[in-house]
């Protein structure tokens, strides 16, 4: 099996239902990958650069795991990008560290799959997608998908029953993404 790393850019899993059910039941799906949960490693936002380059050289699949926060990845994964994706390591004439992964995206949103339409905001999931693929194009990854789930918003957690079905409706999505990740 190829070696699949997941990084989860949720800024505060403690507090989550949508992320953390996928992280747990994609841990029980997939136990061989390796699941790095930047919120617990660094709450500072002060990211081992080497150590997690060094994580990324062993990887086969990259998994970018996150909430959608203002139509983009939440702080904690878009500090990770800037800090780890180095020029020399990821990009540029010598950083070719990255060239022939593959990067996979499993993000959840708050808002209904229906708003995400040009009449309703203005922008589609693809849309989303597009600074992940050009992340992919300068590091010479390839963008291998991408499983999403809209809808998962704190605050549809109104009771228990409502925490039971958002956690149900994410238990589907890591399995979704672990049969995507078997595939590759």
């Amino acid at each position: 099996m190829k070696n699949i790393i997941v990084i989860s850019g949720h800024t505060d899993l403690a507090t989550s239902v949508a992320n953390k059910t996928i992280l747990d039941t994609l841990a029980q799906e997939l136990p061989d990958a390796g699941i790095v949960k930047l919120d617990s490693l660094y709450p500072d936002f002060n990211i081992d650069v080497e150590a997690e380059q060094q994580r990324l050289l062993g990887a086969d699949i990259i998994v970018f795991e996150f909430p959608i926060f203002w139509y983009s990845w939440p702080s904690m994964l878009h500090r990770y990008v800037e800090e780890v994706f180095q020029h020399g390591f990821s990009h540029g004439t010598t950083g070719d560290k990255l060239k022939g992964k593959k990067l996979v995206l499993s993000f959840t949103t708050g808002a209904p799959a229906e708003a995400y339409t040009h009449d309703a905001m203005g922008l589609t999931v693809d849309d989303l997608l597009l600074p992940a693929k050009a992340t992919c194009s300068l590091t010479q990854m390839q963008f291998a998908g991408e499983v999403h789930t809209c809808g998962v918003s704190y605050g549809n957690r109104t009771d228990e029953a409502k925490i039971r079905e958002q956690e149900e409706v994410c238990r589907r999505h890591a399995r979704r993404l672990a049969e995507l990740l078997s595939s590759l």
